[in-house]
């Protein structure tokens, strides 16, 4: 069962789409499986044969359980059967040595009940996890309440006491797509140390260059203003690295490839941020088409695991009507978020004077851990740029 977001402790099989037989390559879908932010598509990440289904329609499995096993179909299919028929004459040939093997059972029974806590300990999830490290809790005393006894985050907080009357309640009443954004965005705010940095950019030129692009498409093809801000984030995190990438256990590793994750908004409530691979090479037409089918397949619950994994880099529009300004919070492991307002008409110094033109707001949350002040300035004065000359995106 992959992890499909730092606030994902399990999720539920409700599809396979392969058998045991089937050739599998990397990156073919194998399983649709149920979370709290909807129905996901499981891609295959080594190729083989299935050789089994370990887990069945229904079953909820920890992040980390294994669900298939994956081989070469020549090899599994053949070595299973020698053993098995050279392990069923040996016993019989050796029915002598076979008291003392029952001799030793007993003594390898009640050794195996003292090794339950430390597997329990091992199924807990990274939240529970961090949280006990906190607070110096050992997880081999913490009985488990999760899928298989999978220690969760609750039975930490029980440990601790902190599982008040008033804070589950107040849980009850939230969907579980509502409760994976609270646990996700709480995680954020409570572990990376957020700073915030803002900037006004005038983007009517933008504006009148898509409107004469657009002019001559039909509707199914034009570009969005939300694309250009996608794309110009993409070239500006390919300037500054070090908003490009991903906080780990060992420290910051930035991404080789620019992989913008979108926010959306899901008619049901929630938000999910799929991840377009390789935004920088990608032309606006591309890049306005991908959104597309991302919105479209978020809101069918059809998204694939490594499109909510990938992302480098996470862009949030208020859209073309809304609020001019939003501070966003960053989508951890990642070490940035781009809040984009909506454009709104003001007054404006140009060369000719004061003007009435289009602007917007942007800013910048970042992960004071691997950056400063400094270079999210230059993200955002490299995005500026980039929305000066709009026809070289």
């Amino acid at each position: 069962m992959p992890s499909l977001g730092a606030d994902m402790e399990a999720g539920t099989l409700v599809e396979w789409l392969v058998n045991p037989g089937d050739t599998v390559a990397r990156g073919d879908v194998v399983a649709v499986v149920e979370t709290q932010k909807g129905a996901i598509e499981i891609e295959v990440f080594e190729a083989g044969t299935v050789t089994e289904l370990l887990a069945e329609i229904g079953q909820t499995l920890p992040v980390g359980a294994p669900m298939a096993r994956i081989g070469d179909g020549e090899e599994t299919g053949a070595e299973p059967k020698p053993p098995e028929e050279e392990t069923r004459p040996a016993p019989k040939e050796r029915s002598a040595p076979a008291p003392p093997a029952e001799a030793e059972a007993p003594s390898e029974k009640p050794a195996q009940p003292r090794q339950e806590p430390p597997a329990s300990a091992a199924g807990a999830s990274p939240a529970a996890r961090h949280a006990a490290q906190e607070a110096g809790i050992d997880l081999v005393q913490v009985k488990g309440s999760g899928p298989q006894g999978a220690i969760v985050l609750a039975d930490v907080e029980a440990q601790l006491g902190q599982a008040t009357p008033t804070s589950r309640p107040a849980g009850e009443g939230l969907s579980d797509m509502r409760q994976a954004v609270a646990a996700a965005m709480s995680r954020s705010k409570r572990e990376i140390p957020h700073f915030y940095v803002s900037h006004t950019v005038e983007t009517q030129p933008v504006s009148d260059w898509l409107a004469q692009q657009n002019a001559e498409r039909p509707p199914a093809e034009r570009i969005l203003l939300g694309a250009v801000f996608v794309k110009a984030a993409a070239l500006a995190a390919r300037q500054v690295a070090a908003l490009n990438g991903h906080f780990t256990e060992g420290g910051f590793v930035p991404s080789e490839t620019v992989n913008i994750g979108m926010v959306i908004s899901l008619r049901g409530g929630g938000l999910v941020a799929p991840a377009l691979a390789d935004v920088d090479k990608m032309s606006l037409s591309d890049v306005m088409a991908g959104l597309r089918d991302m919105v479209t397949r978020a809101r069918s619950g059809r998204l694939r695991g490594s499109e909510l994994t990938r992302g480098t880099l996470t862009v949030s529009s208020l859209g073309e009507d809304g609020a001019e300004g939003m501070t966003g919070v960053i989508f951890p492991p990642q070490v940035g978020l781009l809040a984009v307002g909506a454009p709104q008409i003001r007054p404006w110094a140009t060369g000719a004077g004061v003007e009435p033109r289009q602007v917007t707001t942007l800013v910048l949350s970042a992960d004071h851990r691997v950056c400063d002040g400094r270079q999210a300035s230059r993200f955002l004065v490299a995005i500026q740029d980039c929305l000066a000359r709009p026809e070289e995106l």
